[in-house]
């Protein structure tokens, strides 16, 4: 397992554990604090060796020089980090804000929807529009009342607030798009809807506002390298275009993203996610026995000392 150097990079100063899965890493970076706008996100490495990957900024405090991070282990880089990334420990690499900021404007009236890890992003936005004088309602989903995280933040910001759980345990028994369409139902006046969340999810809440003609933004957080548009891994088909997500979004029109092609390019990387993953655990129950070994190896050592101690002493 890779170690994190501890004179270098960016520091982390808060770790919060949400579930098994779910982290919070809030990382001092001053100047990316300052700069950092609802919508957008960074490149982070977390070591010299490691892969490049996109996370949206869920929070920033400009007067502690800090972002925040929200972080589901999934796959190996994410893993490694959630072992890794512990109070006092350095990023080795994050850069941004990267992305075009997302697009307040004037709305009077929105709904800020987070399905699972999109629950985390879409804060910033809904933070934003109600600084901006909208009436704002927020719609989270979880799988389950264990999973709720930040409902806090959320009620501070929100005019109305509507929790929806997978199993009923709290709030709407349901997807996020029974809380959409309840929203709808009650209030006539919806002038957008903003929707963060896995593909899938925010399909769903496009097509939940599509009849109703309501502008639906959604976030896409696809596979990048560069962050730059060279790669074009993060390439998405929005209307008769072909957009990169990095500097073109990653906020588009949820009515003209062709999600079935995103999520069809998502799953082409499946294989090679799992063969990374399945070898960096392999490399860890290597170390777990090498260490294993040392440990046997220095114990003995020092039974055969204090046995000869005691020869000698006798």
């Amino acid at each position: 397992m890779q170690e994190m150097k501890q004179g270098a990079g960016f520091e982390i100063v808060k770790r919060k554990d949400f579930s098994d899965v779910t982290y919070l890493l809030e990382v001092r970076h001053p100047l990316m604090a300052k700069a950092a706008k609802p919508g957008q996100f960074v490149i982070v490495m977390l070591h010299e060796h490691g892969e490049r990957i996109p996370l949206t900024i869920a929070d920033f405090d400009r007067g502690r020089g800090t972002i925040t991070l929200v972080i589901q282990a999934v796959g190996k880089t994410t893993k490694e980090m959630q072992q890794a990334c512990q109070v006092g420990a350095r990023l080795y690499g994050l850069v941004g804000p990267m992305g075009i900021p997302s697009h307040i404007g004037k709305a009077k009236k929105v709904i800020c929807v987070g399905g699972g890890l999109g629950v985390a992003p879409i804060f910033p936005q809904a933070r934003a529009y109600k600084e901006s004088g909208a009436y704002v309602i927020g719609v989270v989903g979880f799988r389950t009342r264990d999973l709720v995280f930040w409902e806090d933040k959320f009620r501070a910001c929100c005019d109305e607030f509507i929790v929806c759980t997978d199993d009923g345990s709290v709030g709407i028994k349901g997807l996020v798009t029974e809380g959409i369409k309840q929203a709808i139902a009650t209030h006539s006046d919806i002038d957008e809807v903003v929707a963060i969340g896995p593909p899938v999810m925010m399909k769903g809440c496009a097509e939940a506002t599509r009849a109703a003609r309501i502008k639906t933004m959604v976030s896409l957080n696809p596979v990048m390298v560069d962050g730059t548009g060279m790669c074009g891994g993060c390439r998405v088909k929005v209307g008769d275009k072909v957009m990169f997500a990095c500097v073109d979004g990653p906020d588009f029109d949820g009515h003209q993203v062709d999600f079935d092609d995103l999520m069809a390019r998502l799953r082409r990387f499946v294989p090679a996610e799992k063969a990374a993953l399945e070898r960096w655990q392999e490399s860890c129950r290597m170390r777990s026995r090498i260490d294993a070994v040392e440990t046997g190896a220095t114990d003995d050592a020092r039974s055969a000392g204090a046995g000869a101690q005691s020869t000698r002493t006798n």
